[in-house]
């Protein structure tokens, strides 16, 4: 460690950019940019903190789930995904829109046990004392259970050499991550001074208690290109969603695709989008083959989505009642329980899924994708917001495009301009 990064965590924003800008010579319009956009907000929430960093905030719209409208904040730095969103959404609201039961919502507290010379005494004697684990459990958290949550079940398993322990944790509308780990700290400390060796005790990712499904259905007609019919389309996403059934390399991309969208309303709404994306690929690959999120098969007359996922999501905690813009997202969702958040995240997934197969399955991805990707081009090699649009024009009418091109493009308009 360097002398300038000794102590670096004790002092304050001010003081680390100063120490950083010395150290990596950044410029003065360089300091000013990570001073200008810092908050005493951010130096609360994470370590060593010099300055936030944003990404972009749309909406997408036309989402509806279980008869009622939605207006959704998505934050995505990715061009597409937003449209697509709202494109896949417009299409299904078109047959009736998604259904999305509200459906059982508990986390999982893993406490590990190593070292067990006889897993089958040790599995007996964890069953005999659940009630007295369930109690210590709760007791280490009592506000959860009195507000009618906390530790419902408790599962016992046997992976490899060692005994996990599973609580069932109802966490009500909040996130629920510290509440599980300090409860599940609580039942490793008592199982310790039982005398078993506690290897872990933590929250698992694996939210298999709180799996969301979302459906839909899709009429022909709204599927159609000018080039296909819509029965035809229906078909094809029906064949590429079999793929992803089978084919990993297929599955993986097919994933991505809803988490797209996915992650963008968990970001937006507080959400740790880490855990969820997690979750979602273990649950993918749950029977030991990678496979995709949704499916969709064609069943009297319609195409018909359907997806399946762990959304552990919740509506208070974490930083989500600090954070401003979270507060001015719900306001505009208005989204009120985290049952009715993963409702609507499934849905906007499912939606997201069915543009992306719909695009690949006809004009192929990149048409759609690119003209949008046109605008992050244009302005990346410096295009005001009047000139974006110019540059765009004309590089959509090029075979090839790249940032030499759109710099090209960019020159020769500023000259005309001039000329004029």
């Amino acid at each position: 460690m360097t002398d300038w990064q000794h102590g670096f965590y004790k002092l304050s924003a001010d003081d680390r950019r100063q120490q950083l800008t010395k150290a990596r010579q950044l410029s003065p319009i360089e300091e000013q940019v990570l001073a200008n956009t810092s908050s005493d907000l951010g130096d609360e929430l994470v370590e060593n903190y010099i300055t936030d960093y944003s990404l972009p905030e749309g909406v997408a719209l036309n989402i509806t789930v279980n008869n009622r409208s939605y207006v959704v904040p998505m934050v995505i730095e990715e061009p597409s995904v937003i449209a697509a969103a709202s494109n896949g959404a417009h299409r299904v609201s078109r047959s009736g829109g998604f259904t999305a039961p509200r459906q059982d919502r508990q986390l999982v507290g893993q406490v590990v046990l190593d070292d067990v010379t006889d897993k089958a005494a040790v599995k007996a004697w964890l069953l005999e004392h659940q009630d007295e684990i369930l109690t210590i459990a709760n007791q280490a958290h009592p506000s959860m259970q009195a507000r009618g949550g906390g530790v419902k079940s408790m599962k016992v398993r046997t992976p490899g050499d060692f005994i996990s322990v599973d609580l069932g944790i109802d966490v009500c509308q909040a996130m629920g991550a510290n509440s599980v780990n300090t409860m599940a700290e609580a039942v490793g400390k008592w199982l310790t001074d039982q005398g078993f060796h506690v290897i872990t005790a933590i929250l698992s990712n694996l939210a298999t208690q709180s799996l969301q499904t979302a459906t839909c259905k899709v009429a022909f007609r709204y599927l159609a290109t000018p080039e296909m019919d819509g029965k035809e389309v229906a078909q094809r996403i029906a064949r590429l969603s079999d793929l992803a059934q089978v084919d990993p390399y297929r599955a993986a991309t097919h994933n991505k695709g809803i988490m797209n969208g996915i992650d963008a309303v968990m970001v937006a709404s507080g959400n740790d989008w880490r855990a969820i994306e997690s979750g979602a690929h273990a649950y993918a690959a749950r029977d030991g083959q990678y496979r995709g999120l949704s499916t969709w098969e064609i069943q009297d007359g319609y195409l018909v989505g359907k997806i399946v996922l762990p959304l552990p999501v919740g509506v208070i905690g974490g930083s989500i009642g600090l954070n401003k813009m979270t507060k001015i997202n719900y306001h505009i969702s208005q989204i009120k329980s985290a049952e009715e958040l993963a409702a609507v995240t499934a849905s906007v997934g499912l939606a997201q899924n069915l543009a992306a197969l719909r695009a690949l399955t006809t004009t192929g991805i990149q048409a759609g994708h690119m003209k949008l990707q046109y605008r992050s081009l244009a302005a990346s090699v410096g295009a005001t917001p009047a000139e974006v649009p110019l540059v765009v024009a004309q590089l959509k009418q090029r075979s090839h495009v790249d940032q030499a091109l759109a710099k090209e493009i960019l020159s020769t308009i500023r000259k005309d301009q001039v000329n004029d």
